[in-house]
């Protein structure tokens, strides 16, 4: 799909900010990292996703003549400075964790070294994608489990808060693990499945029920999924549609594929009665798709009411994630570099510790049980910090101390999980599709443990720090309490 131009996707205080750099002749290398403090919806991980938007708005990062001409009439900004900008392209480089890896707090998901000027611009745009698409890829991947193998099926266009949220949270959506979206144009510009049924409207535009089930089977013989609550579903709705289902097998042309859809009611009842129904006619193999405000709390209570419902179409509440409708992604300053090219920490110190940011330039290794593949912590670390498997390896937790885990060397594996994506402002990452980036999800879903997936009080997987990092972070919060 065609690109957009979000140069100016931007808070104003990005562009005085980096006017103040300009004018002071400020421009040293930094280290910016984007991180969330709590998962959403309660969550034991969170699903990340946005990277390749983000790589699109880099790549396309400049200050056009209009652009320019606008910020000249704001009547704030220098000629001088203006004129910076006319020539601005960015030449950082940039660290992300891949789309579909599964995330937990604290630990940056995007990683930007780059000059101050530079590094500061591109905040805003950065968390408004990451953001975004972190959270509904997190809230599609709570409603998928909550199906226990069922297929999701993304319907929630109508209801996003505009076209850019519908289009990316579908796109989101599929990476959570839903099998297919409503959203046309996400099928076309991320090559992902397109589903549908009908709606009410196309029933009551015929003079009964039956003719209007009868030419939808006619016209889709090999995708028929009827909608059986315009009326009434057991009463008109159920057994018109296996009065149609039946006649073209009569036919001796049977429907390759066919089912209902429920869209009201006590969907665990009518589902049950109208599994019933379907059985007893002759069609076992018929499908029970069912919609209707539905969210994972929804599906749970009714997968444990036992209901006959094979396929979910989920719509407003995914696709805003209702209940949490904001990732709480931040993006501080971790490190300046001097004149000796070494990093200096930086931190941000708050009365409210789960603020306290993490300092330096940093990545991230996943550990794993090496036996299950399961994972056991994350540990965040110097960037030029590395370790030996087959040592024993100590992780503590940086609030309570006092928790241990002692891993002996040979019981675990570690992977580094933040890679370059762009280096001196040229992208070196190439993004999977779609598909094959919820492929990936799927597989990193499958190296949580089980009370990490569970919907409700789920078991935290800890984020843990290395001792050099747990040291120079303490260190740095004795200067400012010896400064005060």
């Amino acid at each position: 799909m065609n690109k957009q131009d979000l140069t100016l996707l931007t808070d104003l205080y990005e562009l005085t900010m980096m006017q103040g750099y300009y004018e002071q002749q400020q421009n040293e290398v930094v280290v910016f990292d984007l991180f969330f403090r709590n998962n959403p919806s309660k969550n034991g991980y969170s699903v990340c996703a946005g990277l390749a938007q983000v790589i699109d708005y880099i790549k396309n990062l400049n200050f056009t003549y209009e652009d320019v001409d606008y910020l000249r009439s704001l009547g704030i900004f220098s000629e001088d400075f203006l004129h910076y900008l006319s020539g601005f392209h960015f030449s950082g480089d940039i660290y992300a964790i891949p789309e579909g890896t599964v995330v937990f707090p604290k630990e940056p998901l995007v990683k930007v070294v780059a000059p101050i000027m530079e590094a500061q611009l591109v905040e805003t745009a950065i968390l408004n994608i990451i953001n975004h698409q972190s959270l509904i890829a997190t809230k599609a991947s709570r409603i998928v489990f909550a199906a226990a193998g069922d297929g999701i099926m993304e319907f929630g266009l109508r209801r996003a808060q505009g076209p850019d949220a519908g289009l990316y949270g579908s796109r989101a959506a599929m990476i959570g693990g839903c099998v297919g979206t409503s959203n046309v144009l996400a099928g076309q510009a991320f090559g992902v499945p397109v589903m549908g049924t009908h709606a009410h409207s196309w029933i009551m535009s015929f003079e009964d029920e039956y003719t209007a089930f009868k030419h939808y089977a006619e016209l889709y013989p090999d995708n028929c999924t009827l909608l059986v609550d315009t009326y009434d579903t057991l009463k008109s709705g159920v057994p018109n549609a296996i009065r149609v289902f039946k006649e073209f097998r009569d036919a001796g042309a049977p429907l390759k594929k066919c089912g209902i859809r429920l869209d009201s009611g006590d969907l665990a009842y009518l589902s049950k009665q109208a599994r019933k129904m379907l059985d007893e006619a002759g069609f076992p193999d018929a499908g029970i798709c069912a919609s209707n405000d539905l969210d994972e709390y929804l599906l749970h209570d009714l997968k444990m009411q036992g209901a006959a419902i094979n396929s979910w179409g989920v719509g407003t509440n995914l696709i805003t994630s209702k209940d949490c409708p904001s990732f709480g992604g931040v993006y501080k300053l971790a490190a300046i570099q001097n004149e000796k090219n070494e990093f200096v920490p930086k931190i941000k110190v708050s009365e409210n510790t789960e603020k306290i940011t993490n300092p330096g330039n940093k990545t991230i290794f996943r550990i794993y049980d090496k036996e299950t593949g399961k994972i056991r912590a994350d540990l965040i670390c110097f960037a030029d910090e590395s370790y030996d498997t087959d040592e024993d390896l100590l992780l503590f937790d940086p609030i309570d101390t006092w928790k241990k885990t002692k891993l002996p060397g040979g019981s675990y594996t570690m992977r580094e999980i933040l890679v370059p994506v762009f280096k001196n402002g040229e992208c070196i990452y190439q993004s999977p599709s779609v598909m094959e980036i919820a492929q990936y999800c799927k597989k990193e879903k499958d190296t949580l443990w089980d009370e990490t997936k569970r919907l409700f009080y789920p078991h935290r997987v800890y984020v843990d720090l290395s001792q050099k990092l747990f040291d120079v972070r303490n260190a740095l919060l004795d200067q400012v309490n010896l400064s005060d």
